[in-house]
């Protein structure tokens, strides 16, 4: 008879998360798995098969909460240019704030595994395309609205803002703490707003 799980998959997906973008995946040996995640070994792999399969389930997962969020903020904003300002801040915040330099999970993914690992590549591309997309209406509609100026495409608009983006989280993982940094970074991006 098969034993059932005494566990929730999405909260050890939560937590897999957590140590996947602390640490890396080349960082993040089975037992620190093992022992963050407070399963045993047969556990883990009865349930996510291997290290790079929990790790592809964990920067699916993120992915999935990560975009939605930012698409639900955009489609309910009065003002999309003050509201990808405060986007910007809060990132710009949270990499100030961060001690242990984590950046962005998804950024991170990118840089350390999708040269070497198609799965990676295919959910960092599907990421940027979604993450693309979801900027690009958010300027549509605030050039549409007026509040965007139409001088530059939207598209163009929407693929810097993204660039910017994930820019700040590597800068945000590679350790800047100076707010002038990204200050800086925010002015010349919302010059050409």
């Amino acid at each position: 008879m098969a034993r059932t799980k005494e566990f929730n998959e999405d909260q050890v997906l939560d937590k897999a998360i957590e140590i996947f973008w602390h640490k890396g995946y080349n960082g993040t040996s089975a037992q620190d798995l093992v022992t963050h995640l407070g399963l045993s070994r047969s556990s883990l792999y009865d349930t996510f098969g291997d290290k790079q399969k929990l790790f592809v389930k964990a920067l699916k997962r993120y992915h999935d909460g990560n975009y939605v969020r930012i698409k639900e903020i955009l489609e309910t904003s009065v003002n999309v240019k003050e509201t990808l300002t405060v986007i910007f801040k809060l990132a710009v915040v949270e990499s100030l704030e961060d001690r242990i330099t984590k950046g962005c999970f998804m950024v991170n993914s990118a840089v350390e595994l999708a040269m070497h690992d198609t799965e990676i590549a295919a959910i960092v591309t599907d990421n940027r395309k979604i993450m693309e997309e979801v900027f690009y209406n958010a300027v549509k509609k605030g050039q549409d609205s007026g509040q965007i100026s139409t001088k530059q495409d939207a598209r163009l608009l929407a693929r810097f803002i993204f660039n910017n983006y994930s820019g700040i989280r590597v800068l945000a993982r590679a350790g800047e703490k100076d707010k002038q940094v990204y200050d800086d970074i925010l002015k010349a991006m919302f010059s050409l707003f």
